[in-house]
């Protein structure tokens, strides 16, 4: 026979629910002490539910459970600090990190480390000036902790710096090999490489290289997989391109 196994008021965030039965749900929640583990929430979903207005994204947790398998059962949350009143383009970038967190995280395997920069960036993105050069900041240091850093020495010169007048094509599983040509999907000059690891995301030119650079490595390592909230970020962004254009031309 299983012994149970009792957790109690461990912190902890919301990634994703989904419904269960009839008023319950299944939570995957992200941990400070024991990672990313599912849960069911046994008649959260009640309209009688003190849990009801609790078990959301984004609001850092205090939560207890018990579990015999993998899934276990919720058996108390509570609010741990007050709601991050995140909302806008912002909203979907913090729902584009939990879908990070949910592809990328194993069952079951404690990483402090994330759970903090999940907590940073959560936080960060409540009041970031700039959504897009917030999230690039944390798709930089989420790879570097799954062991998945980007790479910023010459593969094709023996781990030399890298040049800053010399073009590279960034392959994923060499890093930057320098090449002759200078217009391709993943080619960088040194310079803007040298950029995007010192986080230069105030200049465009450098945030627009960096989403470039991140998209296809954080693709590679997803198998191909379509992120929903990014398909939804980018459509967005296309739709007010277009309104910006169209209103140029309206204005000629």
């Amino acid at each position: 026979m299983t012994v149970p196994r009792r957790v109690q008021q461990q912190p902890a965030y919301i990634l994703h629910r989904r419904p269960f039965r009839d008023s319950s749900q299944i939570l995957d929640i992200v941990t400070r002490d024991y990672g990313k583990i599912a849960l069911v929430a046994r008649g959260s979903r009640s309209s009688k539910s003190r849990l009801a207005g609790i078990l959301r994204p984004f609001l850092p947790l205090s939560m207890s459970w018990v579990a015999r398998s993998d899934l276990g059962t919720l058996t108390g949350a509570e609010a741990a600090g007050v709601p991050r009143g995140i909302r806008g383009d912002a909203m979907l970038s913090a729902f584009y990190v939990n879908e990070l967190l949910l592809n990328f995280l194993h069952r079951h395997d404690p990483q402090p480390e994330i759970y903090s920069l999940y907590d940073e960036v959560i936080g960060a993105l409540a009041s970031a000036a700039d959504v897009a050069a917030c999230l690039r900041s944390f798709e930089m240091e989420f790879l570097g902790l799954l062991g998945y850093a980007v790479s910023f020495h010459d593969d094709s010169r023996q781990d030399r710096a890298l040049d800053p007048d010399r073009y590279y094509s960034y392959r994923v599983e060499q890093g930057p090999v320098a090449v002759e040509r200078r217009e391709g999907p993943m080619l960088f000059s040194g310079a803007v490489l040298l950029a995007i690891q010192a986080q230069e995301f105030d200049k465009p030119e450098i945030l627009r290289a960096a989403s470039r650079l991140l998209r296809e490595i954080i693709n590679y390592h997803l198998g191909g997989k379509e992120l929903k909230s990014r398909k939804v970020l980018i459509e967005l962004h296309r739709g007010r391109i277009a309104e910006t254009n169209q209103r140029g031309g309206e204005s000629d």
